[in-house]
């Protein structure tokens, strides 16, 4: 029997769970930060699917603050739910569908800000990819990969989940051989760090699922990871429904904020990033 893809269900259930609207909040903020701090306006996510989740909505706060946005992916389907998820925001954008990452359907230098979340793992030739990201952007790129040495990582690949790592390329987590891979292509490296360092390690699945893989049935500890009662949607923050989500979710945010070098926090950190400045035209 075929397991018919998570990004399916995402595209209509909106309840995501407590450790992704955390992921979708905190990345908000500096995707926030990084707009005021080099001042881009055009922005190209490519592809749009390395968050779990509902698909294509990493972009959305950007578009609040009226950047010009296009979503890359290689599903029609999948973009095609996307797309009908940025109508129901009430927010433009465009949606281009890329036979090939090797070869991204548009001109040099189109964009000012071109990134990616945490996809590169899933695709087949990164390396190309990122070349084509730094071709297609004429002020930065950005790239998030999955944090390897954090604890819940480790815990996933080795008890939880150790299949998982057949279905990716698990050496695209190795964030310095990204930026080698960058400056390898002019790029200048303006900045990297950690992101995402909730009070919670990462095991990706949600609570629950955790807890029956490793054997507790207990119906009580469950049923506080899941029913009416554990509700945590993003969506529903952003069509004012939940409008005090963020602020409930602000308080784990301790640890996030801690004034302590990110090499120190990336024990913890559920993503490593690097920030470039792309050779100019």
């Amino acid at each position: 029997m075929t397991t018919e893809p998570t990004w399916k269900r995402y595209l209509t259930d909106y309840n995501e769970g407590l450790g992704l609207v955390y992921e979708r909040f905190v990345l908000n903020d500096f995707l926030l930060y990084l707009k005021g701090q080099y001042g881009f306006q055009s922005v190209l996510e490519a592809p749009l699917f390395g968050m779990a989740g509902v698909s294509g909505i990493n972009s959305a706060w950007l578009a609040r603050v009226k950047c010009p946005i296009t979503l890359a992916d290689d599903n029609a389907e999948r973009l095609t739910g996307v797309e009908r998820i940025w109508g129901e925001l009430g927010l433009p954008a465009s949606f281009t569908l890329v036979e090939d990452w090797a070869r991204l359907p548009f001109q040099d230098n189109s964009f000012d800000f071109a990134w990616d979340w945490a996809a590169l793992w899933w695709l087949k030739d990164p390396a190309a990819l990122l070349r084509e990201l730094v071709r297609c952007s004429r002020k930065l790129i950005f790239v998030a990969v999955p944090n390897p040495v954090q604890v819940g990582y480790q815990f996933r690949k080795y008890v939880a989940e150790p299949e998982f790592v057949k279905e990716i390329d698990e050496k695209w987590t190795d964030i310095g051989m990204i930026r080698r891979q960058l400056e390898g292509l002019g790029v200048e490296i303006l900045a990297q760090g950690v992101l995402d360092v909730p009070p919670w390690p990462d095991t990706v699945m949600p609570a629950s699922e955790l807890l029956g893989r490793l054997g507790i049935r207990s119906k009580k500890l469950q049923g506080r990871f899941q029913g009416e009662g554990w509700q945590w949607s993003t969506m529903d923050f952003y069509l004012g429904r939940q409008p005090d989500l963020y602020d409930r979710v602000a308080k784990y945010m301790w640890l996030e904020r801690l004034g302590i070098p990110w090499q120190i926090k990336q024990v913890w950190a559920h993503h490593r990033w690097v920030l470039g400045r792309v050779p100019t035209p």
